[in-house]
């Protein structure tokens, strides 16, 4: 919001500074045209006394009239090639910045013209694009590396083991352990193209959005449930309070939300832990508040979780088989809703993730 007004104010002042200097150049051509009718005159007046000769008073007139119009013209055709010379140079470098952004080289920025003019808008629009490509470019080329590098390490763990189980040499207690592992890397490969598959789904905008009327809370009561060998095996603690809400939503989107947001506190939750789900009601939106105690996610980490592939404990998601797709899909899925989602942590004390959606009519 900051911006926008900023930027109408500049625009507001531009206008005022153009009609300030578009008011000065008429003065100026005005008073031009009266020096040059002068000059005329009394250049005239001059050559009469000279050859002491003075023609008709219409002749005098006529010849004034026209060699001001002379020296006006003489003016204006040095003044037109000036700027036309400055405003083709002012062309070249719009042109060459958009065959530059062709090319895929987005680090240009074309200077506006210092006097204004009708073509600043067109000049901070095409230095907009410019920005704006270049982030997207450099969010593509982040994408495609750790696309490559999570796909590389299952890869080479597989091919590895494939070569070790080949040898005879090795127990069937061991080539057991390297199936195992060759299993796991397989399932997380897996994981990770399903992720991709559904993240892309989500952006492309043609992914379906069936909302209806469900009881929420029975969808997060089935959820925790449906993770109860998890939770016990851990020896971890539940302290659920939900209170009754219906919500219009897509149940089957927001079903991944739990999942995932479920799974990650259990996953994170030391043996004998606590996790709290709540959920309540503020009148407009549903609250829903998934917390877990642990060893924590540090504030330079909280800005970037919901990152695509980020991870805040990179050794420890690879170990837990994370790719750090799960909670950009949940936030990803959390807007569709019209929705929020922060995250709230304390080092060795408490994670809360907090999900707020509207409760439409």
């Amino acid at each position: 919001m900051r911006i926008k007004k900023r930027k109408r104010l500049a625009k507001s002042k531009m206008t005022k500074v153009q009609r300030i200097r578009g008011f000065l150049t008429t003065v100026s051509i005005f008073l031009l045209i009266i020096l040059y009718w002068l000059g005329a005159f009394y250049g005239t007046e001059w050559l009469y006394t000279s050859i002491n000769k003075r023609p008709s008073v219409v002749v005098v007139q006529l010849i004034n009239s026209l060699g001001g119009m002379f020296l006006w013209g003489l003016t204006m055709a040095f003044l037109g090639r000036f700027f036309r010379s400055k405003q083709m140079l002012f062309f070249k470098t719009m042109v060459q910045a958009i065959q530059s952004m062709s090319r895929g080289d987005f680090n240009v920025s074309v200077d506006n013209n210092p006097h204004g003019g009708p073509f600043v808008e067109l000049v901070d629009s095409i230095n907009n694009m410019a920005v704006e490509l270049g982030q997207l470019e450099k969010m593509r080329q982040e994408f495609i590396s750790n696309v490559s590098h999570e796909i590389q390490s299952p890869l080479t763990s597989i091919s590895g083991f494939s070569r070790a189980i080949q040898n005879e040499q090795i127990t069937p207690a061991e080539r057991k352990h390297y199936l195992e592992i060759i299993e796991a890397e397989s399932t997380r490969l897996s994981k990770l193209s399903d992720n991709l598959l559904k993240l892309s789904s989500l952006e492309s905008q043609h992914h379906p959005f069936e909302p209806k009327s469900y009881r929420l809370d029975k969808q997060i009561r089935n959820h925790i449930l449906a993770c109860e060998p998890q939770w016990v095996d851990k020896d971890i603690e539940m302290d659920v309070e939900l209170e009754e809400i219906t919500l219009i939503a897509d149940e089957d989107l927001l079903s991944q939300v739990w999942t995932n947001l479920i799974h990650n506190a259990i996953k994170f939750t030391p043996n004998g832990g606590m996790i709290g789900v709540h959920l309540t009601s503020s009148g407009k939106e549903a609250v829903i508040r998934i917390s877990n105690n642990g060893e924590g996610i540090s504030e330079e980490d909280q800005a970037h979780i919901f990152e695509r592939f980020y991870k805040a404990d990179k050794s420890r998601n690879r170990t837990s088989g994370g790719n750090g797709l799960g909670l950009s899909i949940v936030k990803k899925i959390t807007e569709m809703h019209q929705g929020t989602i922060i995250v709230e942590s304390l080092p060795e004390e408490k994670t809360t993730f907090t999900v707020r959606l509207p409760l439409l009519e």
